[in-house]
């Protein structure tokens, strides 16, 4: 059965709609109007593949504005596109790059949620009169005990609670996910129900600003130094080789090092630090990797109580493909350090400053969301 907007009459409030031109946000629009909602669709230019890439070509976002303004006519819910090029370049591209030139691991796609969706959209909806803003993430939102949380989504394949961790709690209170209770197969089988024109579309795997998925090429042409050759040193200080770029490198790493007969027999070698002040890649075996402790930077906390200098039991991911892992974390004792400590059960493998540590609770299934911020180094360095 296909979507009949002359069948539908608006008996509820006005909500926002923000419309990607993917058939998860599409899906996500057209189950609001079904169910009643005055329903307004939003689209956010924030890119142009042009300027991103240097290469010719429409806008960034040309097919996706088209794709979402296909899909609000054939849902019959007003459509508008907001240009936000200028404040993406600022607070997603340009960190981007500096991270990347910090010898960092930057997760641009939290800082676009941080700093742009969840925050101008957010603004946007509200002046509009909306009573919430609806996306079409793989999140739960539970109205729990003592007030609404954020919970992983049912379908462990596309839960992105890990990209949503900086959600405040005002912000939570305002969003609406209704997918996050759904798996993908039903959001497409919603899709073809519904006939929207983008029942097909293939889901985007890469940054959106990223399209030829070359993070070393944006960040060069957005940061020229950025390529500056350097020394490939091992942790005892031998001189192993050279690099053309420390935002060529990961800390983790084991191929693509070309170092040639440097690396003995019996000792693969990994980036285990990456100096942006030397310009160096230190590398070293496997178990230099292993991480006990971190510190971490801006917490943003979504507990029930808040956190105290002892050790609360927590699961933790620093990456968005893991499973969540045992941990404490509490507060850093010094005032001065406006840092959390996060203590693994078992220490981690290739931890990078830069990366998310999303921290879950241990209780019931472990899927409520209780907060994270930013990885700012190994426990017992010093804070940058």
């Amino acid at each position: 059965m296909s979507f009949d907007p002359a069948s539908r009459t608006s008996i509820k409030g006005r909500i926002v709609v923000a419309m990607s031109g993917g058939v998860d946000s599409s899906v996500a629009a057209a189950l609001m109007a079904e169910e009643g909602y005055d329903v307004v669709g939003i689209t956010l230019q924030l890119y142009d593949h042009g300027a991103a890439v240097g290469r010719k070509g429409a806008c960034c976002a040309g097919q996706d504005i088209h794709d979402a303004r296909r899909v609000a006519e054939t849902v019959g819910i007003p459509h508008y596109v907001l240009d936000y090029e200028e404040r993406f370049k600022k607070a997603v591209i340009d960190d981007f790059a500096d991270s990347y030139l910090a010898g960092e691991t930057p997760i641009p796609c939290v800082r676009c949620n941080e700093r742009v969706k969840f925050k101008d959209l957010l603004e946007t909806a509200k002046d509009l009169g909306a009573e919430a803003l609806v996306t079409g993430h793989y999140v739960q939102r539970v109205e729990g005990p003592n007030k609404v949380e954020m919970h992983r989504a049912v379908d462990p394949d596309r839960d992105q609670s890990y990209f949503l961790f900086s959600t405040t709690q005002d912000q939570l209170d305002f969003l609406r996910f209704p997918l996050g209770g759904r798996p993908k197969s039903e959001t497409r089988a919603l899709a073809e129900r519904l006939n929207l024109p983008v029942a097909a579309k293939p889901d985007s795997q890469d940054i959106c600003f990223v399209p030829t998925g070359s993070y070393a090429s944006i960040v060069s042409k957005l940061r020229p130094g950025a390529i500056d050759t350097g020394e490939i040193v091992h942790m005892d200080g031998r001189v192993l080789g050279t690099h053309d770029g420390i935002i060529n490198f990961t800390v983790g790493q084991r191929r693509g090092l070309k170092l040639g007969g440097a690396e003995t027999a019996g000792e693969p070698l990994y980036v285990v630090k990456l100096d942006p002040v030397s310009k160096r890649v230190i590398v070293g075996p496997k178990s230099a990797l292993a991480t006990p402790a971190v510190r971490v930077r801006t917490l943003n906390w979504l507990g029930d109580a808040p956190l105290t200098e002892d050790p609360m039991p927590v699961l933790v991911k620093v990456r968005s493909t893991m499973e969540p892992v045992p941990a404490t974390i509490r507060k850093i004792a010094q005032s001065d350090t406006p840092e959390t400590m996060i203590s693994f059960v078992e220490p981690l493998m290739g931890v990078s400053p830069g990366q998310a540590a999303v921290v879950y609770g241990r209780e019931g299934d472990g899927s409520r969301v209780l907060g994270g911020g930013w990885i700012a180094g190994p426990a017992g360095t010093a804070p940058v």
